[in-house]
């Protein structure tokens, strides 16, 4: 009878201690992770309570040693209001508003004329000092509520990628593009989710807290993009479309390994936190909806893809005899000449078209067809952004030998640029593609993190495909590095092996084949060769003045090798 009264005891006492221990951490949960939340909430209902306080969670950039820096988060200040009926003078008013904030004459005293009108707005987006002078002055008629808003504090940097907070079609506050739109349903916070009873908030979600620790779905989003590479990298695009009065100039950093974007962006681009004066044709991320013919730069795939194959050897030659003529079409090198019997090495440091239409004949039509599927060319990447398209590879599902010969140097099939640096980047991965992304983690507002996962790499090519790719490119990139120290000498030549290949392309003539003095132009490379980092991709659209890519982007391109070396810290030859 004892041992059982013990017993009951002990279960009692259990349970006492179980509701404690949970009440404890309610309570935390409560006033500590929602804190400021809640004294934002008490301020609001002792200065005005006409409106539901705004929430969303937060974007972040991470930077090079893992600190977190704010991309898209919340400002809070205040809304200025008045109701016209209690205002007996307005010119006093006015004269006081006016004193603390700019404020259009015409639009107080419209305002303050709509007498059956009970609440008539002056201000959105006023800063706490001016608003909180303005409450001290207790103006009757003058209403101050607390207004929380999305912010930028980067401005344009990244904009297309992080995208921007609207209405849309609706009355709810959304995401509608970049990773505002892609994590909504991470970063939206319901109205009552937060303002719920303060006690229903603390027994309330047991039944959650006892299932899965993922017991909310509502986090911070936190992205590989590194706010002073992507400042550098935004910079660098903008010169270059000013400079040679291109259309658009976009560009990726990528670590090749993991796919983690480490910069991204295009432009001309716009403000987050001005978009209703924005350009609505730059609100989109060509990025992952604009598809390009890239050239030659495509070279490089189609080496790996013969060499791999077996088609064709690094060491062996072939006769490149200027031009060819497939189908009763004619393919010639980019200067008309023929080369006679060189080494396959020339084929990618002379940017021959016929070079790699022969390597595409030795492949043969289903085997160069099944590497540019392995590695994702006319498919989506599976980016975290949204609005992805996918690359046009149709001309490979004809029997016509000139749509591979032209595909084997970049022509006749689109993709897009994510689409680029993941084929491209297998060379740089041991011949392993893997999926581009820019959300790294959420973070829960339980204090827990959840990595997020892209899956596996897929091995495309043998290692020591990618490894004799890479030598070949290595040996191409000086000859253009020092074409730039030429013309810019304040250019540096990197300090570690670096792997790189231009292209350029000619642009389709809507009303058939191709303009002849119009180029888009493309360059990529990597570093350090031997055991890559970095992944970059530019391209500039319609530059003016200048025929190859050689000329706009490898200044570019090196300065941006080395600023990544430097800050970095990579050790020479690494």
């Amino acid at each position: 009878m004892r041992r059982s009264f013990r017993l009951r005891l002990r279960i009692i006492a259990g349970v006492i201690v179980f509701v404690a221990l949970f009440l404890v951490a309610r309570l935390y949960y409560v006033q500590i992770i929602h804190g400021s939340s809640y004294a934002l909430r008490a301020n609001q209902q002792y200065v005005s309570s006409s409106q539901q306080l705004y929430d969303r969670g937060t974007i972040y950039f991470t930077l090079k040693d893992g600190t977190l820096i704010s991309a898209a988060t919340l400002a809070t200040g205040y809304t200025i209001a008045i109701d016209p009926e209690e205002i007996k003078d307005p010119s006093t008013v006015y004269a006081a508003l006016s004193s603390q904030m700019p404020l259009d004459a015409n639009t107080f005293y419209t305002s303050a004329a709509k007498k059956n009108d009970p609440y008539e707005v002056l201000a959105h987006h006023v800063s706490q000092p001016v608003g909180q002078a303005i409450n001290a002055m207790n103006i009757p008629g003058v209403l101050v509520e607390t207004e929380r808003w999305r912010i930028y504090p980067g401005g344009s940097e990244a904009a297309q990628a992080l995208g921007f907070v609207g209405y849309g079609s609706g009355s709810t506050l959304s995401g509608q593009a970049g990773l505002e739109k892609y994590y909504n349903t991470v970063l939206n916070r319901s109205p009552e989710g937060l303002f719920g009873n303060f006690f229903a908030q603390i027994f309330g979600g047991l039944g959650s807290s006892l299932g899965s620790a993922q017991n909310t779905e509502d986090g911070d989003v936190v992205t590989s993009i590194e706010p002073i590479v992507q400042e550098r990298l935004d910079q660098d695009l903008a010169a270059v479309t000013k400079k040679y009065g291109s259309t658009e100039s976009g560009g990726i950093i990528m670590n090749p390994k993991t796919g983690e974007i480490i910069a991204m962006g295009s432009y001309p681009s716009f403000d987050p936190n001005n978009v209703a004066q924005a350009n609505p044709e730059y609100l989109g991320d060509p990025i992952v909806q604009h598809e390009y013919e890239f050239g030659s730069i495509v070279k490089s795939l189609t080496m790996s893809s013969g060499i791999d194959s077996g088609a064709v050897t690094p060491d062996e030659t072939y006769n490149d005899t200027g031009c060819i003529h497939p189908n009763g079409a004619t393919v010639c090198n980019f200067d008309l000449k023929a080369r006679g019997v060189i080494p396959m090495i020339q084929i990618l440091d002379q940017s021959l078209n016929v070079g790699a239409a022969y390597i595409a004949i030795q492949m043969g039509h289903a085997t160069q067809r099944k590497y540019d599927t392995q590695l994702g060319l006319g498919e989506k990447t599976g980016i975290d952004l949204p609005g992805e398209v996918a690359g046009n590879i149709r001309n490979l599902n004809t029997a016509e030998e000139v749509n591979y010969d032209t595909a084997a140097f970049g022509q006749g099939i689109a993709v897009t640029p994510v689409e680029m640096i993941r084929a491209l980047a297998a060379n740089a991965n041991n011949g392993a593609i893997v999926t581009p992304h820019v959300g790294t983690a959420i973070q829960y507002e339980d204090g827990t993190t959840r990595k997020i996962s892209y899956g596996s790499p897929v091995q495309v090519f043998k290692p020591s495909t990618a490894a004799a790719v890479t030598k070949m490119l290595v040996t191409v990139f000086p000859p253009d590095a020092k074409i730039a120290m030429a013309a810019d000498p304040s250019l540096q030549m990197p300090i570690v092996p670096v792997a790189a290949k231009t292209g350029t392309a000619q642009i389709v003539n809507p009303q058939g084949g191709y303009y002849h003095n119009t180029f888009f132009h493309s360059f990529w490379g990597y570093f350090p060769a031997d055991n890559p980092q970095f992944a970059i991709l530019l391209y500039t659209n319609r530059p003016q003045g200048v025929e190859y890519a050689s000329g706009t982007l490898t200044g570019t391109f090196m300065d941006l090798t080395n600023f990544l070396i430097n800050y970095y810290v990579l050790p020479p030859g690494s």
